[in-house]
């Protein structure tokens, strides 16, 4: 079928209607090849017309001239329980130039389910009328499944929510940097978005969807927070949901579960741009020893036509809990939650031990060797080596974010700092100027420290540091593996910081290559200090610094033998002993620097 130009009226219109239909089934589509060539050949749009519902819903749109070539157009229809009809327009406002033609219009698994003779086993689900035979996790999902509506009687409707009457017991998040909005029909900008919901499959219908255009920037997040759900151990709890990603710029979607109040929480499920023009299902399995929430978060790309949306979001084997999740300790990294000691006559410039109460002086506390039996003393301090595989800090902590107020702190989600991060959560693309894997494990699945430079600005830093170092000996180093690569890396210090004064050790800048670099820095004696990592941002996000597999080599201080020195070993000033070779050899190894003095 084709459209030649006819007249010259103003605001033509043609229009080709299907046969009415009755219904559809769930998984509905259609298909068809589509021909729109000329100088001004005008847009085409194909509408659904559903009876009882006087304003068409647009299913699908084009609006230029689209090349001397043949292009396929796919349509979701879904369930449709009323009858209705399709109708393709061709407009022309006034001077029409071009050739309009659709062509092998398909309808595929249009049908409803067809009837079983029997439906038996724990995972599928007998349709009461239709005698339809489904997936049990079909059931109470929002979705008419079964064509007769009996998959969706008797569900729970505090564990559902289509957006059809607001948000249900869903909230917006307080912390995040926009709301996602509730919507009918299509967004506000073009080739992006969603035509209509995903739950009537019309333009009456609701869903949520969060918009891309300014004031908002890229990495923007909206973060929509489900009620508290009941621990789920023994058996998963299943979250469904519908999303639609279409648009070039679209970016990011995730979903993460949180057992405590005041985090971001775990990763549980993540999409990266664009999908296409289609609702998708997603069920997420979900196991919890604990009262949990989900989050769902979509995160801005770097233009507007990246709008996502979210519809049809319920769960099945789950219940509410009764009760809010905990916050977590805000005590700062490097600092101890005070505890109750035991019984002891030491001082104020002594530390006591936590099991046996023994004593030790203070300078002995986090100086890489355990002088208590139960090693209490080096417990708060920074590790000898640190592979982040544990995804934990290792007692490094970020002063900076603790300086923020407890709540920016623990939401700052658009500040250069350090994190950690792995290969397998990349987006595409990313992998060029971020490792793919770790140094440790050498997988995506490994963990490693980085920043992340797709937020802040040119210039800025992020400093790490170690809680306070008593004393280091004289062969003290720092060794660690470092990960810099990308068009616009900026740079990675390591400094020495004793009070407000800071000394640089070492540092390198630019790209170095999409590989892992060894580095050492010499610490040598060394008595009240930190060692602090500081990244700098280059001009732009291509360029993450990254960092793994931290150890402090031959950090231990000195110890006074208790024998005296021997022919082959120098008595430093301060009585400890060293190897006669390592006399004046620039190095203090009697960390007195007796060994260097010229009267020797």
């Amino acid at each position: 079928m084709f459209i030649l130009k006819n007249s010259s009226s103003i605001s033509q219109v043609a229009q080709l209607r299907s046969p009415k239909f009755s219904q559809t089934g769930s998984n509905c589509t259609v298909s068809f090849w589509y021909y729109n060539y000329g100088f001004s050949v005008g847009a085409a749009e194909m509408q659904l017309l559903v009876d009882g519902l006087e304003e068409p819903t647009v299913l699908w749109r084009i609006y230029y001239n689209q090349g001397n070539q043949w292009l396929k157009a796919f349509i979701q229809l879904g369930r449709l329980p009323h009858p209705f009809q399709l109708s393709l327009d061709k407009i022309s406002l006034g001077f029409y130039d071009g050739v309009s033609a659709i062509d092998d219009i398909t309808f595929e698994n249009c049908a409803l389910p067809s009837p079983a003779i029997s439906c038996e086993g724990p995972d599928r689900f007998w349709c009461r009328v239709t005698k339809a035979c489904i997936d049990i996790l079909l059931v109470c999902d929002l979705v008419d499944n079964c064509g007769d509506g009996t998959d969706e009687d008797n569900c729970d409707p505090d564990l559902q929510c289509n957006f059809e009457n607001g948000l249900c017991n869903w909230e917006q998040d307080t912390e995040d940097d926009f709301d996602w909005i509730r919507k009918q029909g299509p967004t506000p900008t073009l080739n992006t978005g969603p035509f209509k919901d995903h739950t009537l499959g019309t333009v009456r219908g609701h869903y949520l969807y969060m918009e891309s255009s300014e004031p908002y920037v890229f990495q923007n997040k909206a973060v929509l927070v489900s009620p508290v759900f009941n621990p789920c151990v023994n058996e998963a709890c299943i979250f469904r949901f519908h999303y639609h990603m279409f648009g070039k710029q679209v970016y990011k979607l995730s979903v993460l579960q949180r057992t405590v109040s005041n985090t971001k929480g775990q990763l549980l499920w993540y999409k990266f741009g664009n999908q296409g023009n289609r609702w998708i299902r997603q069920t997420l399995h979900i196991n919890s020893s604990k009262p949990f929430q989900i989050l769902v978060e979509g995160t801005i790309g770097d233009g507007f036509t990246g709008d996502i949306g979210i519809d049809d979001m319920s769960f099945v084997s789950c219940s509410l809990y009764n009760g809010n999740l905990p916050p977590i300790s805000t005590t700062p990294a490097g600092t101890s939650v005070p505890v109750t000691l035991p019984v002891n006559n030491c001082t104020e410039e002594e530390f006591v031990c936590r099991a046996s109460g023994n004593c030790i002086h203070m300078t002995k506390k986090c100086d890489f060797r355990p002088d208590c039996s139960d090693k209490s003393d080096e417990a708060s301090c920074a590790m000898k080596m640190c592979n982040f595989e544990d995804k934990s800090l290792c007692g490094w902590y970020q002063t900076a974010l603790e300086e923020m107020s407890e709540t920016d702190s623990i939401h700052s989600r658009n500040v250069f700092k350090w994190g950690l991060g792995r290969g397998a959560n990349l987006f595409p693309g990313q992998e060029k100027h971020s490792p793919s894997i770790d140094h440790t494990t050498f997988t995506g699945e490994g963990w490693y420290l980085f920043t992340d430079s797709s937020v802040g600005k040119f210039g800025q830093t992020a400093d790490i540091a170690t809680p306070v170092i008593s004393l280091t000996g004289p062969k003290c180093k720092m060794v660690f593996w470092n990960y810099m690569s990308g068009a616009t890396v900026g740079s990675l210090q390591v400094l020495s910081k004793i009070g407000n004064i800071t000394t640089k050790l070492w540092a390198q800048s630019g790209s170095q290559g999409a590989q892992w670099n060894r580095a050492e820095v010499f610490l040598g004696v060394r008595s009240g200090f930190q060692v602090v990592l500081r990244a700098i941002r280059g001009v732009s996000y291509m360029g993450d610094v990254a960092v793994d597999d931290i150890t402090f080599e031959d950090c231990s201080p000195l110890l006074i033998p208790d024998r005296p020195c021997t022919v082959e070993e120098f008595t430093c000033a301060n009585k400890y002993c060293i190897p006669k070779d390592n006399l004046c050899d620039f190095v203090n190894d009697c960390a007195d620097n007796s060994d260097e003095n010229p009267n020797i």
